[in-house]
């Protein structure tokens, strides 16, 4: 039987879901929920329908698993504890330092719904998630090192955008390859923030903007830019169309580690990723989660769960027989 999924919101993570539903035989797109008007929004699967968010409470015992597609910034949080109140859901929350208490929300709302919440599911937090788990556990003395890039950071373009004289940029966040090295080599350096990444700024001024103010604010900006070595390139429009339209990210998790009785043997795990599109990545990854709330909805559990909490072979379309046989 398939997993009928409904998507709230259709930007570029609610079509990344549907691309991806396209992709397991097992899933079945049955609604997509828009806060706009349903007759402005086109959508790729023909057998779908596209509904007003007002009316999503009339769709309680027509799907399986929602996967919320909003910001983590002001829709997640308020959306994800409402939404379980209806339906098994499934979130992409990424403020790392809001983690927690977007748990304890979204676990009581689905515990007094009786439904199984999904929250912080995609790259980083996710698939990097994991891998920081799995290599602390093998290797307890040791050191953590996480890289992002090379690849677009949507906040950071944003941020550039918001800047007085700029009409439109691109931010690429980029590991210090000498800094990566050193990490890959076992030699456990403390590093500071300007010492693991650098910052590449792709950007189109207004006509007539100063381009040495527009630099310097970028540069100084606090958050963004001001701790990081950050580099800007001023283009045209048809450049930056041409050369820097897509979302490509991944980077690294690094755990430097050793063993024996006196720590005399030195061990690396790395797990990386390199990703055309950051947001039909991250898709990816919600769908083969949303597999894993209907299982566990239909062994009867409820509560908000993460990766950590989730067995691996609850993601697969495969049965634990054919896991074993193909996989082990």
């Amino acid at each position: 039987m398939s997993t009928r999924i409904g998507i709230i919101g259709y930007g570029n993570l609610g079509r990344g879901v549907e691309c991806a539903i396209r992709q397991n035989n097992d899933m079945e797109l049955v609604a997509v929920f828009t806060r706009r008007d349903p007759a402005t929004v086109s959508i790729l699967t023909d057998t779908a329908k596209v509904c007003s968010v007002d009316g999503i409470s009339e769709w309680k015992d027509k799907i399986d698993v929602m996967i919320l597609c909003g910001g983590s910034a002001t829709d997640l949080p308020t959306q994800t504890p409402e939404y379980v109140k209806y339906f098994n859901v499934v979130d992409s929350f990424d403020t790392h330092a809001r983690i927690p208490e977007h748990f304890s929300k979204v676990d009581a709302a689905a515990k007094e719904s009786g439904h199984i919440g999904i929250i912080s599911v995609g790259w980083d937090p996710g698939m990097f998630s994991l891998n920081r788990l799995y290599a602390n556990a093998i290797l307890p003395e040791g050191s953590d090192y996480t890289f992002w890039g090379k690849g677009v950071s949507q906040g950071h373009s944003d941020a550039i955008r918001r800047v007085p004289g700029v009409k439109n940029a691109k931010q690429y966040t980029i590991p210090v390859d000498s800094t990566l090295e050193a990490v890959r080599e076992g030699s456990n350096p403390e590093l500071t923030t300007r010492q693991k990444h650098t910052r590449e700024c792709f950007v189109v001024l207004e006509e007539g903007a100063d381009a040495a103010k527009v630099e310097e604010a970028i540069k100084t900006m606090p958050n963004y830019f001001a701790d990081y070595d950050t580099t800007v390139h001023f283009i045209s429009e048809e450049e930056l169309i041409a050369n820097h339209s897509g979302i490509p990210h991944g980077g690294f998790v690094i755990r430097s580690g050793l063993t024996g009785w006196n720590n005399e043997n030195k061990h690396i795990i790395e797990y990386s990723l390199k990703l055309d599109s950051n947001p039909e990545f991250t898709t990816s990854v919600l769908i083969a989660y949303a597999r894993a709330a209907h299982r566990l909805a239909k062994e009867g559990q409820s509560g908000c769960k993460t990766v950590f909490d989730i067995a691996p072979s609850y993601l697969s379309a495969k049965s634990g027989e054919e896991l074993r046989a193909a996989m082990l």
